[in-house]
This record gives structure tokens, C-alpha cells and sequence, in this order.
């Protein structure tokens, strides 16, 4: 399994993770197919129409997306929004990480959130 850990930096961190999770959710609900095409394509949706939804959970300081071929896992820590990615391969490991980047790039324009992916230490060692 391929991961990758992200560290955003931000005084607000379970309101980002619980709206990453809402937001995935809606993107992706159980009735995706009547969404409009430009959420989907703008989400980074690149599988065929028939690809599960997501399976997601959450509370005020932990959370998880779990894709068919990916998951998120989010921990809220004072001061910081922690990610880990993981996925099967290098393909789905980006995509994750883009949709993941390109909404909290969005939701965070305000507090100018910054994310940057890196191996975690184990990989690097």
C-alpha cells in the first residue's frame, strides 16, 4: 500500500475535516448519477459511473474516506489537520491526493491553507 501525509497548518481544523467529509459525501452520494457532470469531473472523477460511493465517517477530531481503490484518514489536533492517503497504486494515490488538495485549496482560501504531501518517515528511512 502507498501512502503519503500531508500537515496543514490552520486554527480550525475539525471544521475543515468535517467539511471535506460532507462535501465527499455530497460529490459522491448514493444519488451521484442525478449530480451535475461538472462536480463530478471537477472533483477529479475519472471511473465509470458504476464505481461505489465512498464509505465515510467522522467526528469533531477524526475521520476517514474510504474510496474502492483509496482512503483518507483525517485527525483534528490543535492548531492542525493532519491527512494520510493510501492507496494500491501510484494513479489512485495522486488522484486522492488531488481531490483532497483541490477542496481544502478551495475551502481554506481565506486562511490560505497550504498543502504539501510527503512520504511518511518510515518510507523515507
Amino acid at each position: 500500500m502507498l501512502t503519503a501525509e500531508a500537515h496543514i497548518e490552520t486554527e480550525r481544523p475539525s471544521r475543515y475535516l468535517a467539511q471535506l467529509c460532507r462535501h465527499v459525501g455530497n460529490i459522491y452520494g448514493k444519488d451521484r448519477h442525478l449530480q451535475n457532470r461538472r462536480h463530478r469531473h471537477a472533483a477529479g472523477e475519472t471511473r465509470a459511473s458504476s464505481q461505489l460511493p465512498p464509505h465515510i465517517e467522522w467526528s469533531e477530531t477524526h475521520g476517514t474516506i474510504t474510496f474502492g481503490d483509496g482512503k483518507i484518514t483525517m485527525h483534528a489536533n490543535p492548531g492542525a489537520l493532519t491527512l494520510r492517503a493510501e492507496a494500491a497504486d501510484q494513479e489512485t494515490l495522486r488522484r486522492t491526493q488531488d481531490l483532497i488538495t483541490g477542496l481544502l485549496n478551495r475551502f481554506g482560501r481565506r486562511d490560505q491553507l497550504t498543502v504539501t504531501w510527503q512520504l511518511p518517515e518510515a518510507h523515507t528511512a
